[in-house]
């Protein structure tokens, strides 16, 4: 306790109760001068993300108001100085109106991990965004929009309280890192009990690097993450940097072997690792309820090199990374080499529920907006407030690609997208015939399917990747009809001669097309 609180809390009322209850001499013992916060004290105001504030109203009743951020939103300035942005809120005004009437403020911190709380004393000066914009910029938390003003508190007094009565709690994230362990240890025994039921486990795959299943656990009640790692301990390969995918083998239920993409994510600690996360489409196309009802530890897969068609900038222009669902898996990869380069950078990730929010683990600008608990992403806003040099990225269902790309493109934004699953056939589509030239094969293609679905049930091997229009390795030769891009690879140049198409995702503007297969 220090001298500037005791004079301020220990009013002549306080000070003969203590005299009647035979403390106040232990109290007097603590009087003496104060010379502002300390090491111990900002650390603790720094790391707090909440606390409790008391103003006092023009009625004279006490208003006592919540105050929370991200762990840091509340700075110490100077020894006698603290400060915080005030966002948008109920626009109620109430803590605004009363100090405007009487600048004085009360806050409790609390630590309840620690059982500790830090008590404060002070003065406000409210300082709006229009009268000094550069000290509202400086303490803006990024990814919590444009502050209207900043609160500058200068502490008269302060005072740590007896931890005694305080119930000890701890936050959601650290409960769920003591528990990782636990989780990833049921999993490694709930799999290695299904293998032994099943029996051995056959090598899938026939490329260059081999990968064993190391590790796996459930997410969510959709989602489960596969933690691959190389047979020999190796590091993976360079390609496998922020954005790549790789593809591997997927036995159908019906005995048909397909290839499939998932993006990487990065293994902390563990350079021979990386991570998939896959989400079970029960009205899928089958892999993903393959992969969840096959996949056991000790998996061997032999898969191609990671192939990077959604790959990081090089400079210093922000990004900023917005994804949906399980798109968020290339944009955690970014976001984690972006925090560690120190480079600017915003992520937003869209989820259903929190457990699957929780695969956006990123140790800083990080926003969840979880719709279970009505938290929506307003994406025209945050591209509204991007700068102008800011390079945006998006990940996720069709949806939030064409609400992504049409604001990006408004503004003039650099933009690079990614899909996790093939274009949504457009309204209208009708069925075409193809003719495939090499096979003298003519296909009907009907509604909902593409072109190159459909000439892998005719029978006819045809190469691919993505399946999403994103890497050109389906690109075949047009020999006759019109085609319709819709891919994200062909160059202007290529789209305009009109001599090739991405089968996996394009379409004929007609009604037929010759192909080279």
């Amino acid at each position: 306790m220090h001298h500037a609180y005791f004079d301020l809390a220990f009013t002549p009322a306080v000070c003969a109760l203590q005299e009647q209850h035979g403390s106040r001499a232990q109290y007097a013992a603590f009087a003496h001068a104060w010379t502002g916060l300390g090491q111990q004290e900002a650390g603790f105001i720094e790391a707090a993300d909440h606390f409790f504030q008391a103003t006092v109203s023009e009625t004279g009743w006490p208003y006592v108001q919540h105050r929370g951020g991200p762990a840091g939103f509340l700075r110490v300035l100077d020894a006698h100085t603290i400060g915080f942005a005030d966002l948008s809120g109920n626009r109620q005004f109430i803590s605004l109106g009363n100090l405007a009437h009487d600048g004085r403020i009360a806050l409790i911190l609390m630590d309840w991990v620690a059982k500790r709380r830090l008590k404060l004393m002070g003065r406000v000066r409210i300082v709006e965004r229009a009268a000094d914009p550069e000290l509202v910029r400086r303490l803006a938390v990024p990814g919590y929009g444009v502050p209207e003003r900043a609160y500058l508190i200068g502490i008269e007094g302060f005072d740590w309280n007896c931890p005694q009565h305080i119930t000890q709690r701890y936050p959601r994230a650290s409960v769920d890192k003591a528990m990782a362990g636990l989780r990833e240890q049921v999993g490694q025994l709930q799999s290695a009990l299904a293998a032994s039921a099943r029996g051995p486990q056959v090598a899938q795959g026939d490329g260059p690097l081999h990968l064993v299943l190391r590790a796996m656990r459930q997410v969510s009640p959709r989602v489960r993450v596969y933690q691959l790692a190389t047979a020999d301990g190796s590091a993976l390969p360079a390609q496998a940097s922020p954005g790549a995918h790789l593809e591997v083998p997927v036995r159908l239920d019906d005995g048909q072997h397909v290839m499939r993409h998932y993006s990487l994510m990065p293994v902390a600690g563990h350079p021979d690792a990386c991570e998939i996360a896959v989400q079970r489409e029960d009205q899928g196309r089958g892999a993903s309820i393959a992969i969840h009802a096959q996949w056991s530890l000790g998996l061997e897969l032999h898969v191609a090199l990671p192939r990077n068609h959604f790959s990081l900038h090089d400079d210093d222009r922000p990004a900023l990374l917005l994804a949906a669902g399980i798109g968020i898996t290339p944009l955690r990869a970014m976001a984690l080499a972006l925090h560690a380069q120190g480079r600017s950078f915003e992520l937003h990730a869209a989820a259903r529920s929190q457990a699957e929010a929780e695969l956006a683990d990123v140790p800083a600008n990080l926003t969840r907006h979880v719709s279970a608990q009505g938290g929506r992403m307003d994406v025209a806003a945050l591209i509204a407030r991007a700068a102008p040099e800011t390079v945006v990225y998006a990940c996720g269902p069709e949806r939030l690609i064409a609400q992504v790309s049409a604001a990006a493109q408004a503004r003039g934004l650099a933009l690079r997208v990614e899909r996790f699953a093939p274009a949504a056939q457009r309204r209208g589509d009708r069925a075409i015939t193809v003719t495939l030239a090499r096979s003298q094969l003519t296909l009907q293609v009907a509604p909902g399917i593409s072109i190159l679905d459909a000439v892998e049930r005719a029978g006819v091997a045809a190469p691919a990747s993505c399946r999403t229009g994103d890497c050109r390795t389906c690109a075949v030769a047009c020999l006759a009809g019109e085609p319709e891009h819709r891919d994200q690879c062909l160059s202007a140049d290529e789209r305009a001669a009109g001599d090739q198409l991405c089968i996996c995702v394009s379409r004929a503007r007609g009604d037929a097309l010759t192909l080279e297969l």
